[in-house]
This record gives structure tokens, sequence and C-alpha cells, in this order.
């Protein structure tokens, strides 16, 4: 095949680390600190400002059993059932045992919670709790602050950060493991275009791909660059169909697209109500805990009585609230829907499911090591096995906090004691550069408003309702825009000089075709995946693992593993072929 392929210049820059860390939230800045203090030297490359990416868009908070009465073992009762079958339980028992002391670690290195008078940390109930153990700051504003306290230690602590860089791909030494990253720097003077960081480990923290999907809570940073990146680097990725739609976001219109505005699962802990247009609560009966079940029973919940009524929304009822709530306990959420002329003192705010969260991606173990000797991944661009199916309420930013942790004590224990490369010599020109190991697969390089007819394709194929036949749809689509980057001439004209535009639509393409195969290879429904031609969900056949991995020629290889056998066939997805089994 011909055409511009994705593959970055040689770099004009170069500077070395121990450690280069990429991403800038929760997970990537607690694994640069915690480097950092272990006596590694440490660079952190975020895409935008440090404070940009996901973290501080979270309004509920952060799941650990910190409350009287609570325990691990009753969290880790709630994960796994949100998981649906697919939890890893080793990963979810490290993550609620270790939650606890590493939110207090938060804590101590400046998080601000909200307390009531005695000081204690005040604790809400969210989706798929049985006990109230999420933890919160500033009302509905946990994000926020919780960025805020790790990028004022990032600063304090002088770890070099290099921001507005977007990490293009993985460097490699002769023996195939990591050496570091190539990136564009965006206006950073000496530094601005392609650059390079050596270092002995990699750790990707690049959070999600929601901006796959044309209607998102994520930000426009979240497209799926991690991800592609460790495809490319030969690295497995995992349960890429597992795409959380949040039940409650606010409602904006038939066009709406992009980052729309999250109502938190909070306020249905609090006391919330769906409602239809007549008023009626029609979650009550679906579920024994109704508005407070699992996200994707919610979001079920919606879209079927969308499909009944007609309608393009629901409502969240929570006047009973009363001003003084709303203005103290959600203040953000209020804010926002009152910029969008709703006032949720008076009135419901209306409601629908729109993309959220990726429970899949980049393979790990338990250490948060990667397929790729080196490589390293952690936080929503990492699939630990803690999420299963479907992510239970606020244990997206536990889960970022508790694996970055590990990673950086696995690193830094092996950079003590010889287990990774050493670190790249430096002469009079700078650092040596590392032998080159195999060449990372090449990809397509699309034009930068391809970006907008990939979410159009997944939204209507690969969405909150799936089949055989909308997901054949949307492969088609796909291949058919990975075909047109590979031939076009202007395509090619576009690329000879490629811009983060560019570099992001060919990502988003990428993850995009990923999630598809991976999609239509699973026939049933379970968690957040729902399929309408195979409503049931099937534990004799599918309770395993799907794994993607891109071969050297751009094919897309689809196995699987978990409790049950092999199928007895891999799918390859090559382009043209709109995903069929060859």
């Amino acid at each position: 095949m011909t055409g511009i392929r994705l593959t970055a210049p040689d770099p004009g820059w170069a500077i070395d680390a121990d450690v280069v860390v990429v991403g800038s939230g929760v997970a990537g800045l607690t694994a640069a600190l915690r480097c950092s203090a272990a006596g590694a030297r440490t660079v952190v490359v975020t895409k935008a400002r440090l404070d940009d990416g996901s973290t501080r868009w979270a309004q509920g908070g952060i799941a650990a059993a910190l409350g009287e009465g609570d325990t691990p073992e009753q969290h880790l009762d709630d994960t796994l059932v949100a998981g649906a079958g697919l939890c890893d339980e080793d990963a979810v028992r490290l993550l609620v045992t270790e939650g606890p002391a590493a939110v207090r670690r938060l804590i101590a290195t400046g998080a601000a919670f909200d307390t009531g008078a005695d000081g204690e940390i005040l604790l809400t109930r969210e989706g798929g709790h049985h006990r109230r153990r999420i933890a919160h700051a500033g009302g509905d504003a946990t994000g926020a602050e919780i960025s805020r306290a790790l990028v004022k230690a990032v600063h304090e602590t002088g770890i070099e950060t290099i921001e507005d860089a977007l990490v293009l791909d993985l460097l490699t030494d002769d023996a195939g493991r990591a050496a570091g990253v190539t990136l564009h720097v965006m206006g950073q003077g000496q530094r601005d275009g392609v650059g390079a960081v050596h270092a002995r480990a990699v750790v990707l923290a690049t959070g999600g791909m929601g901006q796959v999907f044309s209607s998102t809570t994520n930000p426009a940073v979240s497209t799926g660059d991690g991800v592609a990146l460790a495809l490319r680097a030969g690295a497995e990725v995992s349960d890429l169909e597992f795409v959380q739609f949040h039940p409650t976001v606010l409602w904006l219109g038939p066009d709406a697209e992009g980052q729309q505005p999250l109502v938190s699962e909070a306020v249905r802990g609090e006391g919330a109500h769906l409602v239809d247009a007549d008023g009626v609560r029609f979650m009550a009966g679906q579920h024994e805990m109704a508005e407070l079940a699992p996200r994707d029973i919610v979001a079920k919940g919606i879209m079927r009585r969308m499909r009944e009524t007609g309608a393009e929304h629901m409502y969240l009822d929570a006047r009973h609230f009363g001003r003084r709530m709303w203005e103290e306990r959600f203040p953000t959420i209020l804010a926002a829907c009152r910029a969008h002329g709703i006032d949720p003192v008076t009135e419901p705010v209306p409601v629908a499911p729109a993309a959220h969260y990726a429970s899949g991606g980049v393979r790990t173990d338990l250490h948060g090591r990667t397929t790729v000797e080196g490589l390293y991944a952690c936080g929503e661009v990492a699939c630990t096995g803690v999420h299963g199916a479907n992510r239970l309420a606020s244990n997206s930013l536990l889960e970022g906090l508790v694996f970055a942790e590990r990673i950086a004590d696995d690193v830094t224990a092996r950079l003590a004691g010889g287990g990774l490369p050493a670190r790249p010599a430096t002469g009079p020109d700078g650092p040596a550069r590392p032998a080159t190991g195999p060449a990372p697969r090449t990809c397509p390089l699309p034009a930068p408003d391809t970006r907008h007819e990939i979410q159009r394709t997944m939204t209507a194929g690969a969405g909150v309702l799936r089949s055989a036949r909308s997901l054949e749809r949307a492969a088609a689509g796909l291949d058919a825009l990975h075909e047109r980057a590979a031939r076009e001439p202007e395509g090619g004209a576009r690329a000879a000089e490629p811009c983060v535009e560019t570099w992001e639509a060919a990502n988003l393409l990428l993850v995009a075709r990923a999630l598809v195969a991976a999609a239509r290879r699973r026939e049933e429904t379970r968690g957040c995946h729902w399929r309408e031609d195979r409503p049931d969900r099937d534990d004799a056949a599918w309770r395993r693992h799907l794994l993607l991995r891109l071969d050297g020629d751009g094919t897309l290889v689809v196995g699987s593993t978990g409790t049950h056998a092999l199928p007895p066939a891999t799918h390859r997805t090559t382009p043209g072929s709109a995903g069929t089994p060859q």
C-alpha cells in the first residue's frame, strides 16, 4: 500500500532521564513524584498544560474503605459485581487493600477533602456501592483539588516538565526494550518541533479515548494517544470494547458534539431521581438499587426508556434538594447547568448517556508492566484488570493512584538493581541516541478533518447500542478512511509537515478500528458492551479478555485469554476487510 505513513521524523533535540512519564493526571504525577522521591531523574511530558487532563474534570470523588463499618472486602465485592465477571480479582484486591493508605498519602501531599465538624472525611455514595465510601473535595470538584495538589507538589519538587508536547512513538534499544519517546512540542523555543526523551523506563499515563465519539465527558486532549503508541510499539491492548457511557450527562441538543458537562453520580447518591417527561421514575423495579445501580444498568435503563417514549433524553430531578444543598454540595454542576439555561433548583435536568471512560487499554500486570520490556502504563490508558466489563463509580482515581505507586516502586527497584538498561551516556553534544530496535508499526496519516468523520462513524455504529450490522457499517467506514489516508495525494501533501491535529486523527483512527474489531468479536452483552443482537451474557463462551496487537504490516490481530479455552480462530482485521475473519 502506498501513501504517507505515521512515523515520526528524526528528533531535532534530545534530553535524557531515568524515567519519562507521559501524562499529568493523578496517575502520571503520582508516579513522577514517587520516582523522583526515590532518586530517579524523572521527566514529565504532557500534551497540554499540567492540569489539563481528565483528572481535574472528575466530580464525584475517589472511592476507598475509609468509613466506619466499611471494609476492603466489601469494596472488593461491589467492584467485582460491577465488573460483570471479567475483573482480575488479584488486581481488585490490591486496589481495595492498598487504596485507603494511598488516599491518606495523597492527603499528606496536600489534597484537601471535605470534612465534617469532627474533622473526619465526609463520604458519599454512588452507583454500585453499598456503602458511603466516596471522598470528595469542594463538593463536586474532587479532581480539580487533586490536580492542584499534585501539580503544586511537582513544581515544588523541581521535576522537569515539558508541556504542550504530544508523544508520538516509543524509542527502543537493540533488544526491543523501551528507551524513551519521540514527541512533538509546540512553541517552547529550542525544544519546538519533534524531539526525544531518552530514558530507562517509560510510563504511559495518557488518559482515555473519549474523543473517538461525537459526545463525551472527556476533554479535547483525550484522543487515545497512549493506546495508539502502545499498539504501534507492538504492545498488547485488552478489552477495548468496554467503553463506559456515563448515564447522566447534560443534554445540550441533538447536534451537540465534543466535551459535554457531566452530572455526577453523586447527585443520585444524595437522592436525585431519574424520571421521564411524565415524571415517572423508570429505574424503580429495574434493579434493586434503582438509580444507584451500576452505570451500565442505568445507561441501558435510560436508553430503553428513550426508545419506548421516542424522547431524546430523560430527566434528573433533584428539586427537593433545595437551593442551599445545590450551592454547597454541587456548586460546579449547578454553575454548568445555569450556564446552559437550566436551573436544577427549580426544574429537572435533561440528561442522556455519553462516552465517559475506557475500562480497557494497554494490558499490564500487577506492577504496571506492559508486554514491551521497560514500558509501563497506569490510569485510564491501562487495563490492569480492575474494572472488568464495567468500572465501578469513583474507582478510576483510586486505580490511577494505587497502580502509579506500584509502578514507581517497581521502576526504582529495577533501576537500583540493574534490571533496566543503563541511561544513555551524555557527551558534549547531549545524550547519545539509543540503538534502534524494531521500527514502530506504521499507520496512514489522515487529514485533520478526518477526526469528525471518525467520531460520527463511531457514534452511529459503536455507541451505547451495538449490533453486528451497526458494527459492520462502522468497520467499513473506518476502513474506508484508513484506505483514503493511505492513497490520497492530498492527504500525503498535508502529511508532509504533520501537525498535532494529524497525529491525533491518526491515533483516533487506529484506536477506533481496534475498538470496533473487539466489539464485533464479542458476541454477547456484558457490562457496558451492549449488543442488541446478542442480548444475553454468555459466560461459557465469552468469560475471557480480548487481546489486540498490531502486526508489522498494520494488521490488527484479535485473540483472547481468560479462564476458559481460547476460541478456535483468531480474527485479523486488515484494511478493506471491514474486520471480517481471515
